[in-house]
């Protein structure tokens, strides 16, 4: 019987955690930025400075677990939503306060 491939996520917690599912997003663990795995501006960060790049990156079952992480979103792959954390309505950190400011999923379920 083979394996099964298991994913190093980021848990809300900021605890890192084994999952049989990939994560839906992407980050920078230095700077505490989330994004697209897709990202343009990460793919050429990882183009230029692959190893230190690679050293801090993370990923995330959801952007809900990105925020309670306290991530904040990327300006070049989200901009809506980097648009919202500069208005104070996406608090990374906070999860709870952000989703009573918001109007959309943040958790795969909710994605769904």
């Amino acid at each position: 019987m083979a394996e099964t491939k298991m994913y190093k996520l980021m848990g809300p917690d900021g605890n890192f955690y084994l999952s049989p599912e990939k994560g839906l997003f992407g980050g920078n663990g230095a700077a505490k930025i989330y994004g697209r795995l897709d990202c343009g501006a990460a793919l050429n960060a990882i183009k230029q400075n692959g190893e230190l790049y690679n050293s801090t990156k993370v990923f995330f079952k959801d952007e809900a677990d990105a925020i309670a992480a306290g991530f904040r979103p990327c300006g070049n792959c989200m901009k809506a939503h980097y648009k919202l954390w500069k208005e104070g309505k996406i608090i990374p950190g906070d999860l709870e306060a952000t989703k009573r400011n918001i109007d959309f999923p943040l958790e795969r379920e909710e994605m769904q």
